[in-house]
């Protein structure tokens, strides 16, 4: 076989810095190498972590010695086997190659020196025994400043590995990676523990479809009968959508979300490209009341884990690229209950902008920045489709993708006031039973000035039978724009307590933040949620025990901030009225009430 010259890798002075070559950590690395044995039509790829128990300076420890890919694909002939490990050779680089995960040519060399120093590579179309190898050590090629690639030869399968697995399968592919220098992690666990959940994302369609199984092992490379994990991936379902995940009980057998829009769902864009149409697909997901319901979801098992799928997966023939973040409100803990995913095929790698690892679309990054940062103003007058047009005659490459990121946007906002809504409802339902302590405190505050001769218009209505104050209660209630079952709820609960005061939750249309009821011998304050005095007050100080102290500071200071405006708004409004008797018995309203505010404020 000829040596094929120049196309190992560049000057040997150059390796080290193709070393850097930016993947985010070992198990993107390893994910390279996975997205190889799918292309080959495998249907089984092992994880194989070979570790060992060493001698440090001051302790012994067990660290990774070997990080290995094993799959039953179709293997690689000696030819195709000699351009492996060339740098930005393959089988896939023009574009009508593109119809698969393969993309660039120099994943299996570029993620393998990212990680170590040497790779050894097996391959075999007609049993194990048939396997040609080749080979990889930076340190040989700076040593003997090596630029060629030597010939594949038949080379046996190394015996621990042939130990630790069965069935190599008819065909197949085993990448060793050993002189591991630039691990993320040095134990198998951890290795497995940091790649669980992002190998199960990535490849979560490939799994759930049963295309594919990942099985994960580590084992003693002195011994290799000596297995400390074995054990096949999950998928990881960011749009919740899938049974039988990674997700924690009780929603690991079944889907934690519920499509968003019903049957449209599922959005299907045509974009013209290169004179050559190509379709998109997004999904949008938003979480299940059942998801939610409990005191604070967000602490629960299936919350944090919804907490690490945060973002808009960006799938690529069928294999997550990354969650991006551009859209998202880190600061906001309820952005995990809402899920999109888009899906593109390869030959839209350029519009999309995918990187030559295949961890990011800066493009579609790009453009989701600017449809959000597209104000209401220049929106005004125009649709999506004149604002793609403008770009495209500005000349900008990313316009054919405006119209699907305006989409997401706009589904993004549409998911978040659905969560809202859910959180609200949810929340006034919490709040009652929990913030009972100051409805009957209040309570017995109001019995003790009605026996120092204060009585209220609502109190002659306390006499009344029990069912008349309920349904006086529910009606006003329901009147106001609560749901009859609440209304009935608050109405039996404030009843049942003899409390004089119960605090209700709603969405109502006018100028008031909060309004007065009084029925069936109670008052109902009902807070307008509408009224950015809620936002800034309420919901403010509602916070989530899931926040950290940055996020809870944030929130006190939004809550003074926001009381400091209202009694800035009250002061306008008393200077606004003219000298007379009704500024006077505004000014006298204000310390009345202030008076019996210091009263219940002390007890």
């Amino acid at each position: 076989m000829k040596i094929v010259e120049n196309t190992y890798v560049p000057a040997h002075l150059a390796i080290e810095a193709m070393r850097d070559n930016g993947y985010k950590n070992t198990a993107y690395a390893v994910c390279e190498l996975i997205d190889n044995s799918i292309q080959a039509h495998a249907s089984h790829v092992h994880l194989l972590c070979a570790e060992a128990e060493r001698q440090l300076s001051m302790r012994r420890t067990t660290r990774l010695e070997e990080i290995a890919v094993l799959d039953n694909g179709e293997g690689m002939s000696p030819e195709v086997l000699a351009m492996s490990l060339q740098f930005g050779n393959g089988t896939r680089l023009n574009k009508e190659q593109r119809t698969g995960i393969g993309r660039f040519g120099m994943g299996l060399p570029a993620s393998s020196i990212s990680q170590c120093k040497r790779v050894d590579v097996w391959s075999w179309k007609n049993g194990v025994d048939s396997a040609y190898h080749i080979s990889l050590d930076v340190d040989e090629i700076k040593r003997e400043h090596r630029s060629e690639m030597p010939e594949p030869r038949k080379k046996a399968i190394p015996y621990t590995y042939t130990k630790v697995v069965e069935d190599f399968g008819h065909s197949g592919t085993l990448v060793v990676w050993s002189k591991l220098d630039r691990l993320m992690w040095s134990k198998g666990e951890t290795l497995v523990k940091h790649s669980e959940s992002l190998i199960g994302r990535i490849y979560r369609k490939y799994i759930n479809s049963s295309v594919l199984k990942i099985q994960k092992v580590v084992f003693d490379i002195d011994n290799p009968a000596k297995v400390s994990i074995n054990r096949l991936a999950k998928p990881n379902d960011p749009c919740y959508l899938m049974s039988n995940t990674s997700c924690p009980e009780p929603f690991h057998s079944q889907p934690m979300f519920e499509p968003h829009g019903g049957t449209n769902f599922e959005r299907r864009f045509s974009v013209a490209y290169k004179e050559d149409s190509h379709e998109i697909i997004v999904r949008s997901s938003v979480a299940s009341l059942e998801a939610r319901s409990g005191d604070n979801a967000g602490s629960t098992a299936h919350g944090k884990h919804a907490k690490d799928n945060v973002g808009i997966s960006v799938v690529r023939a069928g294999r997550e690229l990354e969650l991006d973040q551009t859209l998202v409100s880190t600061s906001d803990p309820t952005e995990r209950w809402w899920g999109i995913e888009i899906d593109f095929p390869p030959s839209l790698d350029e519009l999309m902008g995918v990187t030559n690892n295949k961890q990011t679309a800066r493009n579609f990054s790009d453009i989701l920045s600017i449809i959000s940062e597209i104000t209401d103003a220049q929106r005004k007058g125009k649709d999506i489709d004149q604002i793609q047009d403008e770009l495209q005659e500005e000349g900008d490459p990313r316009a054919p993708l405006i119209i699907v990121a305006d989409y997401i946007y706009k589904q993004i906002i549409t998911m978040r006031k659905l969560i809202k809504e859910q959180t609200k409802g949810m929340r006034s339902k919490e709040k009652r039973y929990q913030e009972s302590d100051i409805e009957k405190k209040a309570t017995t505050l109001t019995e003790e000035r009605k026996k120092q001769g204060f009585m209220g218009g609502s109190d002659k209505d306390e006499v009344l039978p029990v069912e008349e104050k309920e349904k006086l209660i529910t009606s006003r209630l329901v009147t106001s724009g609560v749901k009859e079952e609440e209304a009935q709820e608050i109405a039996a609960y404030t009843v049942s307590n003899n409390l004089k005061y119960s605090f209700t939750e709603a969405s109502f249309e006018s100028d008031a933040f909060f309004t007065v009821q009084p029925s069936g011998g109670a008052l109902n304050i009902l807070i307008n949620r509408n009224h950015p005095a809620y936002e800034n007050l309420i919901e403010a100080l509602d916070g989530d025990s899931t926040m950290n102290d940055k996020d809870l500071k944030g929130r006190i200071d939004k809550a003074s901030k926001g009381l400091r405006m209202l009694l800035a708004a009250w002061a306008r409004f008393e200077d606004e009225i003219p000298d007379g008797a009704r500024k006077d018995d505004i000014q006298d309203a204000r310390k009345d009430w202030g008076r019996i505010a210091k009263k219940f404020l002390k007890n």
